[in-house]
């Protein structure tokens, strides 16, 4: 596997990993529109994890849900999927870093340090799919509710931290992709170190020696 593959892709999974950690705790998941009102005193946003509210003087109040069986279901989808994706990234970013050719993890055993880098690919693969679902989800009922000309409640706008989740998925997908890609050896035999042991010299002289010294049974005249 290419070092610089493994370093780029390494790279991108760590990017990917650091944004979700980012996004998770972003307060603009939604913002409320100002699509139709004349006069806003108010703008409300919201996350996973809480409601907020600023008026026109810049005075911010929030306040967290208060039970988590009361939220929507897709609220609570999006917590677990995020919070997996975190934890999938610590396994593929650990995964990653002992089975790079750099490190001296597991020795010279080649074939086993990118079967661990596979297996790093893998984790951010997962990583990209928990958070793209979790983002996606939180968008398409925020665009339902939206567009639907017949709910009554708060209509809300896309926030920041879904665009920043949604960057995170890709960089996490664009890493383990790689990963899996590159880690693939041309051959069975390719970089896997055998010892060099040279004949003896000794030994080869003397067996030699032995088979010139060696009687015969047999006189000249026994040969025609």
């Amino acid at each position: 596997m290419n070092p610089m593959v493994e370093a780029f892709a390494c790279f991108l999974g760590f990017l990917g990993w650091i944004m979700v950690g980012v996004a998770l705790p972003h307060r603009y998941w939604k913002e409320s529109t100002v699509d139709g009102n004349v006069i806003t005193t108010s703008t409300i946003y919201e996350n996973l994890w809480m409601s907020c509210a600023t008026d026109s003087t810049g005075v911010h109040n929030c306040r967290e849900f208060p039970s988590l069986l009361a939220l929507n279901g897709y609220i609570q989808a999006s917590r677990a999927l995020m919070i997996a994706s975190i934890v999938f990234g610590t396994f593929g970013l650990v995964a990653t870093l002992v089975g790079m050719q750099c490190t001296k993890v597991c020795g010279e055993n080649y074939i086993l340090k990118g079967r661990i880098t596979a297996i790093g690919g893998v984790f951010f693969l997962l990583q990209g799919l928990c958070t793209m679902i979790a983002v996606s989800w939180y968008a398409a009922n925020i665009t339902q509710e939206f567009f639907d000309p017949f709910y009554p409640g708060t209509k809300y706008e896309i926030g920041q931290g879904l665009y920043i989740g949604w960057s995170s998925a890709v960089l996490a997908l664009c890493g383990g992709s790689c990963l899996l890609c590159a880690c693939k050896l041309n051959s069975s035999d390719e970089k896997i170190p055998y010892p060099y042991q040279p004949a003896s010299r000794g030994h080869v002289l003397s067996t030699v020696a032995t088979s010139q010294s060696a009687p015969s049974n047999y006189g000249r005249n026994a040969y025609v």
